[in-house]
């Protein structure tokens, strides 16, 4: 299956063109379409394909790079990764959650409280709640 084939983009959306590429081509990952050592076009081939701007493309790909999902082995092209695309989505999401915290100021305290599996003092309490917390046991050199 051509990449070219299933992707595309609608400039109507009001999601980012290059988010759609790489939300796409991550989609398509992990369902089998492009399995790992699978050549993905150029950024000029696929931004004349899809009549998007090479900048979008390679902002995809660039993205895609930073996540992991994909990687760019220099003149011979980019190519998806051979490990788990998941793990890869989970660690962006991770940076990404990061970076806006970053971004509104929040200190780590402040940036916990937000997460839906950071126990908290309402969480905490509630036995049925899907949060479990685990005490520390230390480690080898007993810190």
């Amino acid at each position: 299956v051509e990449l070219r084939d299933w992707l595309r983009v609608d400039t109507k959306a009001g999601k980012p063109l290059f988010d759609q590429l790489r939300t796409q081509v991550i989609d398509g990952v992990r369902a089998g379409a492009l399995p790992p050592g699978s050549r993905l076009p150029t950024v000029r081939d696929l931004a004349g394909q899809l009549g998007v701007a090479a900048n979008t493309v390679a902002r995809a790909y660039r993205e895609l790079e930073s996540a992991a999902i994909v990687e760019t082995r220099g003149r011979f092209g980019t190519f998806i990764s051979r490990f788990d695309p998941t793990d890869a989505a989970m660690a962006a999401a991770a940076k990404e959650y990061v970076e806006v915290a970053k971004a509104l100021g929040l200190t780590k305290s402040d940036a916990m409280r937000y997460s839906p599996t950071c126990p908290t003092s309402e969480n905490r309490r509630q036995p049925n709640s899907s949060i479990v917390t685990v005490g520390r046991t230390g480690s080898k050199n007993g810190v």
